[in-house]
């Protein structure tokens, strides 16, 4: 008992040495390395009943500073996991296991790419971040017990540098991209499929056509990089294609399907209030501890409040005194594949328009932890990074080639440090687009309202200029030899698709073709299907005016129009399985509402899915067909062949009788009831939508460990689909018992009140805090499932509530 008394004690009080102090005075050590930012002044550092800090400083670094230190405090390890990923190095601390992940990371050059842009940094620029980085030094320097993760794991934090949050930001640029991948898959599916056939799996966005391009697949199969032959997709049998499957699996990921984002604005007279109203709710992979973190900073000319991410010196999203704003991915093309061919007499050199020229190389060394260190080398084209080179410590190689990507995120020109800070002190929609135009990735929608009532979008960021004799347009790789491929410049930035004031009174964007068609400049053709904007757009035309109450629920829209789209087509379906009247009963009053205790969104999702691989799978293969359900739902593939009543694909290769569309979908039907059948039980009457579609916050690494998971990861039973406005992703891949839940989701939800600021409300999908006995930890999660909000501006309290905590400068000697 004694034991078990000191066991406890032990416990309590490394778990109380691991909090951080939000009372009384810190006096900071002084720091004399070179280089190191030191606080100016005094920062008060007011945290309310929430956790959300409130930091007033005298100078803008000092306000850097003081972020930078509750970061630490509060997110340490979320802080360590983004800075390893940003470097290639989390093999040292979870061995094996993500190897391949920082093989990729080392040839994609992320760390590279940041150290270059902090080497180019505007002064300025490169200021706040040293100040940034001291705050979150100076709180290393003051905790007494590092957080659990640490502790488990035998891990130390590492002081914190500017080239560590600049790699940060490149990786959230590369979550929110993902054009390469549509690349690679028309690569891949080239073995096996024609041109036509191709577009006929990856769709254009509807009402379009993709541009004109050369025969890509003859390319491609003249070239040798693609086999016509089914056993290629599996990758198993072809090192070339297996090369290329691995690319995929070893990169993060980014570009899911799903993973958009919403926002409007209303002019004063659309609101209720008389003034503007803002609202924003972005979409991306959910997390425990969140990717968010909300805080308030005062400075001279400066007053702001809202999200910030947890290694940056930024309020990224959020509200000034003069100013609201909010983000959704805009998708231009801004990633192209190159492929490379080798100089057949010097494996040191590739091909250029005017002759061959060496590889520029770097030495990487990748600690693993339990295993020895892999040293190995990287190639940079004159396009950019061979991010083939992943793969090749495991013989997987293109043969004759190897694949460069350029990406706009890797320029070593980027000062996304100065944009940020120019927008958030900005006073008038005007000056706030003018800032922008110093953005340059990931291209955003940016929506934003002034305190005078002006409301305005500009699409921010840098977009390539192709030639007018480029065939490929950035559709598939290019050939890195032949200069037509080339940029040749960008969108000049004041020509990025915007609008002030339109005659409507709102502006909304959800990742949809924002461009009309005598738009001058080309942005790309993978966009989001547009089903989230059509409904956007159908709710606030439903009325002459929003109040603030109606604009958060339609952030919890569950309507989805894609599923309305399929509904004809399902209603026809007619299987042998017991349960087929039953459930097609339940289909004839459903309008789409993708309720959490609905049945009709099972038998939807099920059906869908069931289907897209009925007709999929044997034309490219089971293997790579599950791969890319990873990152597709094939919505669009799949009506497009209902619609067009396509034999082609109805019909199983693999069978002597040719089947016909009505065939496969009753098929699918029989194959949908059979599989929720077995997972939720013979009675009807108990299955419900949200008993598989749960919002999922994994902890890294700790929800890989079934016990820890329990405590450190976060979910909820939830309602919505992919295509709702309440977009829950719904997962297709990976095992059956994981189908259908959602790790992608809104990751915040904001609306800002531009008449009234103490009545704008946001919050995120788990709380302030990364330690996960406290609170803070989860203490958002159902308000935000429920679409509930925290003020963004502190509100009058009882003191008593209230923690101060002063950071004070190291005394002068």
């Amino acid at each position: 008992m004694a034991i078990l008394g000191a066991s406890v004690l032990a416990l309590w009080l490394l778990m109380k040495g691991a909090e951080p102090q939000v009372r009384g005075e810190v006096t900071l050590k002084p720091n004399a390395a070179a280089g190191t930012a030191q606080l100016g002044a005094p920062v008060r550092i007011e945290r309310d009943q929430h956790g959300i800090p409130s930091i007033t400083a005298d100078s803008l670094n000092d306000a850097a500073y003081a972020l930078g230190f509750v970061h630490a405090q509060d997110r340490l390890w979320q802080m360590e996991t983004q800075r390893r990923i940003g470097a290639g190095r989390l093999a040292e601390v979870f061995g094996q296991a993500a190897l391949d992940n920082d093989r990729f990371l080392r040839a994609l050059g992320v760390r590279r790419a940041a150290q270059a842009q902090w080497e180019r940094l505007a002064p300025s620029s490169r200021e706040l971040l040293l100040a940034y980085s001291a705050g979150v030094n100076a709180a290393i320097d003051h905790t007494r017990v590092w957080p659990p993760e640490f502790l488990v794991l035998g891990v130390k934090p590492e002081p914190w540098t500017p080239v560590d949050s600049l790699s940060w930001s490149l990786m959230m640029a590369w979550d929110l991209g993902g054009n390469w991948t549509n690349e690679l898959q028309r690569l891949r599916l080239s073995a096996v499929l024609d041109l036509q056939r191709i577009d006929e799996v990856l769709p254009p966005y509807p009402g379009d056509e993709y541009p004109s391009t050369r025969d890509y697949v003859a390319l491609y199969r003249e070239l040798g990089l693609a086999k016509p032959d089914n056993a290629t997709l599996a990758g198993s049998s072809n090192r070339i294609g297996a090369a290329l499957d691995h690319l995929l699996e070893a990169a993060p990921p980014s570009g899911v399907e799903g993973a958009g984002s919403n926002n409007w604005v209303l002019s004063g007279q659309r609101t209720t209030t008389g003034a503007p109203l803002l609202a924003n709710d972005p979409h991306l992979g959910l997390s425990t501890p969140a990717l968010w973190y909300f805080a308030r900073l005062k400075a001279p000319n400066l007053e702001i409040a809202g999200a910030t991410l947890p290694g940056l010196p930024l309020v990224v999203l959020g509200q000034s005194a003069h100013l609201a704003w909010g983000f959704t991915n805009t998708g231009p093309d801004v990633q192209d594949l190159y492929i490379e061919a080798i100089d057949p007499g010097d494996p040191k050199r590739y091909r250029t328009p005017s002759g061959t020229t060496a590889f520029e190389t770097h030495e990487e060394t990748i600690r693993v932890k339990g295993g020895e260190e892999h040293r190995v080398t990287v190639r940079r084209t004159r396009h950019g990074p061979v991010i083939s080179d992943a793969g090749t410590f495991k013989g997987l190689d293109l043969g004759p080639y190897v694949l460069a990507l350029r990406w706009t995120a890797l320029e070593d020109d980027v000062d996304l440090i100065a944009a940020g800070l120019a927008m958030a002190q900005a006073r008038t929609v005007a000056g706030f687009i003018q800032a922008a135009q110093r953005w340059t990735a990931p291209m955003q929608n940016m929506v934003v309202a002034d305190s005078d009532g002006r409301i305005g979008m500009v699409a921010a960021g840098r977009v390539p200029v192709r030639r007018a004799d480029h065939d490929l347009m950035g559709l598939a790789p290019a050939p890195g030899w032949e200069s037509r491929y080339d940029w040749v410049g960008w969108v000049p930035a004041h020509q990025t698709p915007r609008v002030v004031d339109p005659p409507q009174g709102w502006i909304a964007t959800a990742n949809h073709r924002l461009h009309d068609d005598d738009y001058p400049h080309y942005m790309g053709s993978d966009w989001a299907l547009p089903y989230r904007q059509l409904r956007i757009e159908q709710v606030l035309e439903s009325r002459p005016q929003h109040s603030a109450a109606q604009m958060r629920a339609l952030q919890q829209d569950e309507v989805s129009l894609a599923a309305r789209t399929l509904l004809p087509w399902l209603r026809q379906a007619r299987g042998t399985h017991r349960l087929s009247k039953a459930a097609q009963d339940r289909l004839l009053d459903f309008n789409g509402d993708m309720r959490a205790d609905g049945v009709a969104p099972l038998l939807v999702w099920a059906w869908q899915r069931a289907l897209a691989e009925q007709l999929f799978a044997p034309r490219i293969g089971q293997e790579r067909f599950e791969r890319s359900f990873a990152q597709r739902s094939f919505h669009d593939a799949v009506l497009g062949i209902l619609e067009r009543q396509d034999l082609w694909w109805c019909d199983d290769p693999r069978t002597p009788e040719p089947e016909n569309c009505e065939q496969q979908n009753h098929r699918a039907w029989d194959a949908a009831l059979q599989e929720l059948s077995q997972r939720l039980g013979p009675d009807l009457a108990q299955w419900r939508w949200d008993a598989v579609h749960r919002m999922v916050a994994e902890h890294r690494p700790f929800s890989r460990v079934k016990p820890l998971d329990a405590w450190f990861g976060l979910s909820l039973p939830m309602g919505g689909d992919t295509y709702t406005v309440h977009a829950l992703r719904v997962g297709l891949g990976g095992p059956a018992s994981q189908r259908y839940r959602a790790t992608h989701g809104p990751s915040l939800k904001a609306v800002y009140d531009l008449g009234d600021r103490t009545q704008s409300r946001f919050i995120h999908s788990s709380g302030q805090s990364g330690l996960p006995w406290m609170p803070g930890y989860r203490s958002w999660l159902h308000d935000w499932a429920q679409g509930s909000g925290v003020p963004v501006w502190p509100a009058a309290q009882d003191p008593g509530t209230t923690q101060v905590l002063i950071l004070r400068p190291p005394p002068v000697r």
